[in-house]
């Protein structure tokens, strides 16, 4: 409270007047950043709302990266939070999801898009400091088989927007395959 009071020019007890806690104004930040968050537009089918959703994160995301941790660690329960939670959830359930798999699908889904977007605004996927080969060579190769054989990938640029793009489709398609799989019913 006392870092947010100094930068906003304010004494922590003025903030106080705003907040009673750091974890409600952590929320109220969490509160914000969701409401920046387009709501979909009527019409949409439910692949396209989920993506609606997921890209609208991503953006939101990338243009507040300081932030961006407090996604994956505060709870989601600002009337923002919760508009956007209950447009995943009713895309979810037009897809045919199971109702009782719906809010494990629905983490699953934000999970992806948040840790994803940090993973690439906080370098965590390489911040081209140093270069696979070089991470590969401090140690011995007996000991990265995987990496070794692999290395002809690890060792090309990856376009992480396409890669968001292929990542989002396949759970999209994980979603549709859900859906299927309760209008097929049970087998046997």
């Amino acid at each position: 409270m006392r870092t947010v009071a100094q930068r906003l020019g304010l004494t922590p007890m003025a903030l106080y007047g705003y907040f009673r806690s750091k974890d409600e104004l952590l929320d109220a930040v969490v509160g914000r950043l969701l409401s920046e968050i387009p709501a979909p537009p009527p019409g949409l089918g439910w692949r396209e709302t989920v993506e609606h959703l997921a890209y609208g994160l991503r953006e939101v995301a990338a243009r507040h990266p300081a932030v961006l941790p407090l996604l994956l660690t505060r709870p989601a329960i600002s009337p923002a939070a919760m508009r956007i939670v209950d447009a995943a959830y009713a895309a979810l359930l037009v897809a045919g999801v199971p109702p009782v798999q719906v809010p494990r699908v629905e983490r699953m889904l934000s999970t992806f898009v948040i840790g994803h977007t940090l993973s690439e605004v906080s370098g965590r996927f390489g911040d081209g400091t140093m270069d696979p080969a070089a991470r590969r060579a401090q140690l011995p190769p007996e000991e990265l088989p995987g990496h070794n054989a692999l290395a002809a990938h690890l060792d090309t640029a990856v376009p992480w927007g396409e890669e968001f793009r292929a990542d989002l489709r396949d759970l999209c398609d994980l979603i549709e395959s859900l859906g299927r799989a309760t209008a097929a019913g049970p087998r046997g």
